[in-house]
């Protein structure tokens, strides 16, 4: 199962996942793009469920989960990959959209996880979690997405220590940017449609590269990946030098 599936990275990995044999449980939003991926894995011959499903309700998720353990007697992979962004100075934010990024970027992606864990132990399966630099370090102008993936980091570290001893592998991936649109779908400080995004610091990778970057650590153990130099840069720094990367970080965002 994929969560925000429809989109660039979700789209890149439900591709890969299928091109190496495996089922798909494509979920997201209802609409257009949903069913142009589902339509493109079935003409690459990649056997697909279509899951409609706002994470942000609980039930909701665990009708979708049901849906693919139906269907298929079980879940061996879920990718945890719905998420949005937003931006503007804390000051200048409606609450409103801090709360609307948490639910669907923490709490979405705890519900498809609980609605999941019955099958994946079962399974001793996998779950992959798609978080960000931002679940590590400061991203000016971001404070609620920067405390939902903080939050993501910290969930998924703590439940690999619970499901270790079941045979359940958790992986967290923090990347830095990628072209995904993620950006020109963020939320302004009111709740509305971003109308011009900053520029990036640094290359911007493809979804396809990430994909294969998370889809090989999955497949030799890994626990944690960054996938990119300014990922372990930034890691690095705000372990050693917090303050240096802050004033790197808010330097690049002023140029």
């Amino acid at each position: 199962i994929i969560t925000g599936a429809a989109g660039g990275l979700g789209r890149a990995l439900a591709l890969q996942c299928g091109a190496r044999g495996n089922r798909i449980g494509a979920l997201d939003l209802p609409g257009p793009p949903l069913d142009a991926l589902c339509r493109d894995l079935r003409q690459a011959g990649i056997d697909t469920l279509p899951l409609p499903c706002d994470i942000v309700d609980p039930t909701a998720c665990a009708a979708a989960i049901a849906t693919v353990q139906h269907a298929w007697g079980g879940i061996d992979l879920l990718i945890n990959n719905a998420g949005i962004s937003h931006l503007g100075p804390f000051a200048e934010t409606d609450l409103a959209v801090i709360r609307r990024v948490i639910e669907i970027d923490l709490l979405g992606t705890i519900h498809c996880t609980h609605a999941a864990l019955p099958a994946l132990l079962a399974a001793r399966g996998r779950i992959i979690a798609i978080a960000s630099v931002a679940g590590f370090a400061p991203l000016w102008g971001r404070t609620g997405y920067a405390a939902a993936k903080h939050g993501m980091v910290g969930f998924f570290n703590t439940l690999r220590s619970e499901l270790r001893p079941a045979g359940v592998g958790v992986l967290v991936v923090c990347p830095s940017f990628i072209a995904t649109g993620i950006g020109h779908a963020a939320l302004d400080a009111r709740g509305g449609p971003l109308r011009r995004t900053r520029r990036t610091t640094g290359r911007v990778a493809t979804p396809g590269e990430v994909a294969a970057a998370i889809l090989h650590a999955a497949e030799t153990g890994r626990e944690t990946l960054y996938p990119s130099l300014l990922a372990r840069t930034a890691r690095l720094l705000t372990c050693l030098a917090p303050r240096l990367y802050e004033r790197l970080m808010l330097r690049s965002i002023k140029r």
